[in-house]
């Protein structure tokens, strides 16, 4: 015996200024127990079928009315990462803000080995910039580790990218350990800069060119999709591109005060030794 379905179809409940296409349910009684259903309900139906043999029919819901139209400012909607899509406000600017600083040391490192009166403000100038480059990967991470245990159900995977990321952050970290370790000034100011120049190859290697030759569970790598339709629509352009810019700024800014710092220390020093 066939069993009966019937489907009822509740429009009321699906207003058109809705920010989604579908939702999940959540069901919680007391004696029962808890119930997940991810995108249970629909604004509006895209399963039809027949009780008899049960076939379905699926509709293509790309070509629906509610991505044809502007519904305003909005957050794309996603079914794994929901609103956390937020956090691309954060955890996006901070690498692009790292490479920007590591981009000024990597500069600057290579006119410190350049024969002239200005070497050492240079070498001062590469170590503001990676210093405070290193402070930006390291938030980097953990927002994207935040990002991961929210989307991937872990603080840490086994991912080119992020393993990619870390070790780009501590190679920088062995920057400044290398620079602790040498007393002369010269040496130091040119031993750091051809450190800083590998260490940037090395940066540009990991985070851009392997991670695009393996598997990868990050947006933008092996085929998975990164600023398109599905997380980056154009009212959050509006928010993601001016956050980049300002983080960016406030990047230059710390790198402006950490120098300063730097060649104040460097003065106190050269008036104790005199």
């Amino acid at each position: 015996m066939s069993p009966k379905i019937k489907l009822v179809e509740h429009k009321a409940l699906m207003p058109d200024t809705a920010p989604s296409s579908s939702w999940n349910l959540h069901l919680s009684v007391k004696n029962d127990g808890a119930l997940y259903l991810p995108n249970a309900i629909f604004k509006k139906p895209i399963v039809s079928g027949t009780p008899v043999d049960l076939s379905f029919a699926i509709q293509d819901i790309s070509n629906d009315d509610f991505f044809q139209n502007d519904h305003g400012f909005q957050f794309p909607y996603q079914p794994r990462i929901v609103e956390s899509i937020r956090n691309l406000m954060l955890h996006v600017p901070m690498w692009f803000t790292m490479f920007l600083l590591m981009g000024i040391g990597f500069v600057q490192s290579i006119k410190t080995l350049k024969i002239s009166p200005n070497t050492m403000l240079h070498d001062a100038k590469a170590l503001s910039s990676i210093k405070v480059g290193i402070v930006f990967g390291i938030l980097g991470l953990i927002t994207g580790s935040l990002w991961a245990r929210f989307t991937w159900g872990a603080w840490w995977v086994n991912d080119p990218q992020l393993n990619g990321a870390l070790v780009s952050v501590m190679i920088y970290s062995g920057y400044l350990i290398l620079r602790s370790s040498i007393t002369d000034a010269s040496s130091k100011a040119r031993l750091s800069a051809v450190y800083s120049l590998f260490a940037f190859v090395i940066l540009m290697v990991l985070l851009m060119v392997l991670p695009r030759f393996t598997e990868s569970l990050h947006p933008g790598k092996s085929g998975n999709p990164a600023f398109s339709k599905y997380d980056l629509d154009s009212s959050l352009r509006l928010v993601f591109y001016p956050a980049v810019i300002g983080w960016m700024i406030i990047g230059c800014w710390m790198y402006k005060l950490t120098l300063r710092l730097e060649l104040l220390k460097e003065k106190i020093q050269s008036k104790k030794e005199h």
